[in-house]
């Protein structure tokens, strides 16, 4: 029997269960908590790359990571996010931003499983959500956002931040670039679909007009009321739905290793 328990604002929740040991009906949940609250966490989930890979397919297909090589070549999907107490930039992630924007079809879902982390509370995830950010806009946004593109690259402010990994586990050389709609409809639900780490330019306005909403959409999607920062544990899985959720690593020094997996 698996419970699920809602955090701030209905933008999060925690799930408790064994995620090797699911049934049908309870793997249906957990997809449903997962399209209603954007981000899912799971406790005490002692996984093997075997297990994890195996929980990733239910959810939907694993997809490559265009920017680094997998954790081992019996594991491609599976990929590391570390942070070393030796790197001198800021942790991989650290600005708020949707994965892969910068492909033609960007994954669904993303997952993190804990192997390593600081002391509780040092190294959070910080989610802001994209539905409450669409709610929240004025009308007049709305409007001038609805049919807007913007174009994103995999060389966007916050490549900086995979550097010290590319060095070690470098795959793709080539800047990746993409168009996408701004406003998305996903579940339903309309929600801003904009990453900031990865943004370059809106299509078809002129600079004057791009400063000045850039310069509101970006402060405008991370308010803190569309937040919840998540603490890490050893051993605990996060999932999100990376369409209507932004995310980013929190600075922090030390060691911390995650293995992430996205989903089609």
């Amino acid at each position: 029997m698996i419970k699920v328990i809602s955090k701030k604002n209905k933008i999060a929740a925690e799930i408790i269960c064994d995620v090797k040991k699911l049934k049908n009906s309870e793997l249906k949940k957990i997809k449903f908590a997962l399209n209603k609250f954007g981000m899912i966490y799971f406790r005490n989930q002692n996984l093997s790359s075997s297990n994890y890979l195996k929980f990733a397919k239910k959810l939907g297909i694993p997809a490559d990571y265009p920017r680094l090589k997998g954790l081992s070549s019996k594991y491609t999907k599976i990929t590391v996010v570390e942070r070393k107490t030796t790197d001198k930039g800021p942790s991989f992630g650290e600005q708020f931003h949707t994965d892969s924007i910068y492909t033609k079809n960007p994954p669904r879902f993303t997952m993190l499983l804990s192997k390593l982390v600081p002391k509780k509370g040092k190294a959070n995830t910080e989610f802001s959500s994209q539905y409450l950010a669409y709610k929240n806009l004025p009308q007049n946004i709305k409007k001038k956002l609805k049919n807007l593109k913007a174009i994103y690259s995999s060389e966007g402010p916050i490549s900086v931040t995979t550097h010290e990994r590319e060095k070690e586990k470098g795959k793709q050389k080539n800047e990746l670039t993409s168009k996408h709609k701004i406003i998305k409809k996903i579940n339903k639900k309309l929600s801003i679909f904009c990453s900031p780490g990865h943004f370059i330019s809106f299509s078809n306005l002129n600079k004057k007009e791009e400063i000045k909403l850039k310069r509101f959409l970006f402060r405008h999607q991370i308010k803190k009321k569309f937040q919840y920062s998540l603490e890490w544990e050893k051993n605990q899985l996060a999932i999100w739905d990376n369409r209507s959720m932004l995310h980013q690593a929190t600075p922090f020094k030390g060691n911390r290793i995650m293995h992430r997996i996205t989903i089609c």
